[in-house]
């Protein structure tokens, strides 16, 4: 995808974005696909095979050493910087992008698995919009748990999936949790669900919900 990486600060600058579906210009919507940590944005932009809606265009940046911050999402913000900053002027460079393509934030879904759903839950909260869809897969807001969370803005009924097991090494439930508060609180339309013993993946019924998600999008 051609854009220009002039927006994008620290270590995630000029890393290549893939790309499948439909042709920009043809696209009616779009998808972002975040990446998890020690992952790759071809490992996500496999997911569009389980997704396949006709009329979205889907986007997978790539992390510069596929992590797209340092630390756990739980530590000090300070600690996970350059990385976390750049890979939010990421997101920031793709919307401007899709935008100028003619997809608003509207027509356009934020997807993400484990680092990568921290991320996109994190951006739509701190750049709060009405967004197409936001489908946080095994993550949560980042920070410590003190952080301030009175992210101005509203979400404006954007829909939110947040999926997690009940069990996940990496994602505490009580952080999915009160992420969901927050969100809907941001007024966001928010549905949680929480799997017994899941382990650190995707289930069926998350891509079942993701493509109900998409399917609205496209009807509205």
């Amino acid at each position: 995808m051609n854009h220009p990486t002039n927006k994008i600060t620290g270590p995630h600058r000029g890393q290549p974005v893939l790309m499948a579906g439909e042709q920009l210009e043809q696209a009616r919507a779009a998808m972002i696909m975040i990446h998890g940590r020690g992952a790759s944005a071809q490992d996500i932009l496999g997911l569009s095979a389980e997704l396949p809606q006709a009329g979205f265009v889907y986007l997978a940046p790539q992390a510069a050493n596929n992590t797209w911050y340092p630390n756990s999402f739980l530590a000090p913000l300070a600690r996970n910087e350059p990385g976390l900053s750049s890979a939010l002027s990421v997101i920031s460079q793709l919307l401007e992008s899709l935008t100028a393509a003619g997809i608003t934030p509207e027509r356009t879904i934020l997807l993400g698995f484990s680092q990568g759903a921290c991320l996109s839950l994190e951006y739509a909260a701190r750049n709060a919009q009405r967004y197409g869809g936001v489908a946080g897969l095994s993550g949560g807001l980042i920070g410590p748990n003190d952080t301030d969370r009175n992210y101005p803005g509203s979400l404006a009924d954007t829909p939110v999936l947040l999926g997690c097991s009940d069990r996940d090494p990496h994602i505490p439930k009580e952080r999915v949790d009160a992420s969901a508060k927050v969100l809907q609180g941001m007024g966001a339309q928010v549905t949680e669900r929480i799997y017994h013993n899941m382990g650190h993946t995707v289930n069926d019924e998350e891509i079942e919900l993701v493509n109900a998600m998409m399917k609205q999008l496209l009807e509205a």
